[in-house]
Order: structure tokens, then C-alpha cells, then sequence
């Protein structure tokens, strides 16, 4: 089976030009098959202060109201993603910038309300691997925005690393799929202020473990559970690391 790397970038790496055109370099000398997924925050947040739009964030998760659809829908599917896309073109790579709603590669339904109401937000419940393996396999590189939709004719928000790893899932089953998070740190560390403090691998045992005893908390647990989930659903490999750091040399080897 052909080996593909599955590159997730957060949007404060693509945001800025000099990590994101380190980025696209490394990106672009990755040997064989390759997607990208991507998010853009901060750009999101940014321009919708510029256009007066609230931005409210409940335990890291944005509230996407009509308005605020409309920004993330701009910047993750136009600014962000046609950047990440030309950067490649001029590096020899035939990217393809794609959300869930082009072609129907990817299906959510609306996130119903508990607690919060978190508005257009979607929750995956399809993808096409099929076709999305089949461009792949043309030489084209996907570049996957954060965006899905209903079917319905309506556009949601959708976490990024729930949709690298929705992806890797529907490209198991066609290729030997390695799924990669990048963030700031060098992986998953035992004290988040020292670099040096590296886990360098976590089986399912561990990571309960280190949730249990403070170790590893907030945002990166269910970053690790998306990544657990992928392993069990046919993924090969699963690596946390620095944006800077994407071959897979170094970082956190998250395994069964």
C-alpha cells in the first residue's frame, strides 16, 4: 500500500509569512502522497473586529452565529486557503483547495444544542475517501479548510483537527496514512514550560494515566483522542509536533 502524509497546520502558522512559507517549503519537499488541513483563528477573529462582529469562544470552541459564518466562511475557504494553494502552485505542487462542500467531500449535520448553542457548527458525519483517494491519485494535493456542510445548502464551521482526522480515517482504508498535528510545542510535554520535557510515545494506557494524574489537560486532550480514534479506525501512525518539523523525525508518536 502507498504511503500519504497528512499534514494538519494551526492557523497561527499559516497566518504569518515567514512560518508559513517555511511551512509550504517543508510541505512541499514531503516525498510521495500528501494532504494539508488547516485552520485560520486568528485571521477569522481579526477580521471580524474590523467588521464588527463578535467573537465569543466557549472552552476554546467558536460560536458561530449568522455573521460569524460569513467571516470564518471568507477567510478559511478565500484568504487562508487561495494563499496556501498559490504558495504550493509556485513550489511545483498541484494543490486543490477543498471544503466539505466541494464535490460533497465532507458531510456534517448541525451541532445540536445541549448546554451551549454553538450555532453553525458542524459535527462529521461523512467522507469521501473514495473520491478524494481518486485525485490523490491524479497527483493532486488536497488543501482542506475548516469548513463542511448539511446537504441543505448550508455551510458549517468545523473544527480543524476533527477534520484531519475524519480525512486520514476515510484515506486508511487506500493508502498507509500518517496523520500529523503540528502546533508551537515540539510534542506533548511533561511540564508545557520546558521544550526538553518531550513524551516521545503514548499508548492508550499512558495517555489515561497522564490525564488522570494533570499531566496532559485542556485543549490537547481531545487533540489525543481524535488521534486514538484515527489509529482504531485503520491509521497507520499518528504524530504530534512542531510545525517545523513535519518529516516526522522528531515530536510525539502517538501508537496503539
Amino acid at each position: 500500500m502507498e504511503r500519504l502524509t497528512l499534514i494538519k497546520v494551526g492557523g497561527k502558522i499559516v497566518e504569518e509569512e515567514d512560518s508559513l512559507n517555511r511551512l509550504l517549503d517543508d510541505f512541499a519537499a514531503l516525498p510521495g502522497h500528501k494532504v494539508l488541513v488547516h485552520g485560520g483563528g486568528r485571521s477569522a477573529t481579526t477580521l471580524a473586529a474590523r467588521l464588527g462582529v463578535e467573537s465569543r469562544m466557549v472552552e476554546g470552541r467558536r460560536i458561530t452565529d449568522l455573521e460569524m459564518l460569513k467571516v470564518v466562511t471568507m477567510v478559511y475557504a478565500g484568504l487562508v486557503n487561495k494563499n496556501i494553494v498559490a504558495g504550493l502552485q509556485a513550489r511545483g505542487v498541484n494543490a486543490l483547495g477543498l471544503t466539505g462542500a466541494d464535490m460533497d467531500v465532507m458531510r456534517s449535520v448541525k451541532r445540536p444544542v445541549k448546554d451551549i448553542d454553538y450555532g453553525f457548527v458542524g459535527d462529521v458525519r461523512h467522507t469521501d475517501g473514495i473520491l478524494l483517494a481518486g485525485l490523490i491519485q491524479k497527483g493532486i494535493v488536497p488543501v482542506m479548510a475548516p469548513l463542511t456542510h448539511d446537504g441543505k445548502g448550508h455551510l458549517l464551521n468545523t473544527n480543524a483537527d476533527t477534520i484531519a482526522a475524519e480525512t486520514a480515517k476515510a484515506l486508511a482504508p487506500h493508502f498507509e496514512v500518517t496523520l500529523t498535528f503540528c502546533f508551537e510545542k515540539s510534542g506533548v510535554l511533561r511540564d508545557e514550560h520546558n521544550d526538553d520535557s518531550l513524551i516521545p510515545r503514548i499508548r492508550r494506557d499512558e495517555f489515561k494515566t497522564l490525564v488522570a494524574d494533570g499531566t496532559i489537560q485542556g485543549g490537547m486532550i481531545p487533540k489525543l483522542e481524535n488521534a486514538f480514534a484515527a489509529l482504531e479506525t485503520g491509521v497507520h501512525e499518528v504524530i504530534i509536533t512542531k510545525a517545523t518539523a513535519i518529516d516526522g523525525l522528531k515530536g510525539t508518536h502517538i501508537v496503539k
